[in-house]
């Protein structure tokens, strides 16, 4: 196997980043500090939102917003089936059950007509995941949460800078929860934040990822505090933020890129009736592009594995989003079952796709040679 020339992800970090990273150490104010804030702050204005709380990642963003609600053993939440596990852990760490729904094919986004059908009394939040950084038609399952007294979250780890009818995603449900892992939009090195228009749910999601100590350190008085709630230790280091601050000046820059190279790919992947691209041709909708996942079809798809590694032996990185529809795990195949029929369309996806990096990292002639490569393999296998 040759090494890596196009890796799937890389941060993009330069003076900026070490510079301020530095200037925090020397602060000796590691956590608890004014830059956390500062990036909130940034955050909030960037996504158009009235509140943000930096966390420690996306799943324990995910997990406090469950536990604020008071979501419990009895309840349920409706979760897509094709996601990252970590949005069905989220539900399970409090108690819940994660109640799946499968997924279209065209987007790989939850399947919102069968969502009521999944909706009962012990059913308390709706999970939507915009997959791969193109945005759920969110109205429609507002409607449906409206009508049910449900509450919505958006899972947007891979999706800072999607839109729907010009509002960024996360703001049009309850709460919207980002994920600033290595190889996503920008980072932090880890962690998450959430967003929110809800002043009163912002005050106690705040409360709730610090302990449930009921003065912030700035407030305390030769160290005196109080506990009125259970919490948890679920903050961002000032570390971490001072990365995002940086990385976050440079998002438009990042996303002008991925636009570019998403584009290259749809010129010049060879059109196949065997290949289907993940992707929406709806004009309100503006897709993030994490990256770019084409669906194998027919013969092809028996030949994905083999595909995928050939790809690989060429030098260009690529991931598979993702590698089971979530009900499929073994730790939920165990504890609920599994029906093969409820989730044809997740399974089409996790187990035909390829997904090809799209990053600013990668200049346009390299993704241009990247379909070279990807087209002259995938000839060879569907002649």
């Amino acid at each position: 196997m040759k090494k890596i020339k196009f890796p799937f992800g890389k941060p993009i970090l330069d003076n900026k980043e070490y510079s301020t990273v530095t200037r925090v150490l020397k602060s000796n104010i590691l956590v608890h500090g004014s830059v956390s804030k500062r990036f909130e702050n940034s955050f909030k204005e960037y996504t158009n939102s009235k509140e943000a709380i930096s966390v420690s990642s996306c799943t324990a963003g995910m997990h406090l917003t469950y536990f604020s609600l008071g979501i419990k053993k009895g309840d349920e939440v409706i979760v897509p089936a094709q996601t990252h596990i970590s949005t069905a852990h989220a539900v399970e760490l409090t108690g819940a059950k994660p109640v799946f729904v499968d997924c279209i094919l065209e987007t790989g986004n939850i399947d919102i007509s069968k969502i009521e059908k999944k909706i009962n009394k012990r059913t308390k939040a709706i999970a939507i995941v915009h997959f791969l950084g193109i945005p759920v038609d969110i109205f429609k399952i507002k409607k449906i949460a409206k009508k049910h007294n449900l509450f919505i979250l958006e899972d947007c780890a891979l999706a800072i800078g999607a839109k729907y009818n010009n509002k960024h995603v996360g703001t049009i449900g309850d709460v919207g929860i980002f994920s600033f892992y290595p190889v996503k939009h920008f980072t932090t090195g880890e962690g998450g934040m959430i967003i929110t228009n809800n002043k009163k749910l912002a005050k106690k999601l705040r409360l709730l990822k610090a302990f449930g100590v009921n003065k912030i350190f700035s407030e305390r008085k030769r160290g005196i505090y109080n506990s009125d709630h259970l919490g948890f230790n679920y903050r961002m280091s000032e570390i971490h933020a001072a990365i995002g601050l940086e990385q976050l000046k440079k998002l438009k820059i990042f996303l002008k890129k991925r636009n570019l190279n998403f584009q290259t790919y749809l010129n010049n992947i060879q059109k196949r009736k065997n290949i289907e691209i993940l992707k929406s041709n709806d004009d309100s909708l503006k897709n993030s592009h994490y990256c770019i996942s084409i669906v194998l079809k027919n013969k092809l798809a028996t030949l994905r594995d083999k595909i995928n590694k050939e790809i690989n032996n060429m030098g260009i990185g690529t991931s598979i989003y993702y590698p089971q529809p979530v009900p499929r795990m073994n730790y939920y195949k165990k504890r609920y079952g599994y029906l093969k029929k409820e989730y044809t369309n997740a399974e089409i996806i996790s187990d035909n796709s390829i997904a090809f990096p799209v990053g600013p990292h990668l200049k346009k002639r390299e993704v241009v040679n990247i379909c070279k490569i990807v087209n002259k393999i995938i000839g060879n296998f569907d002649e």
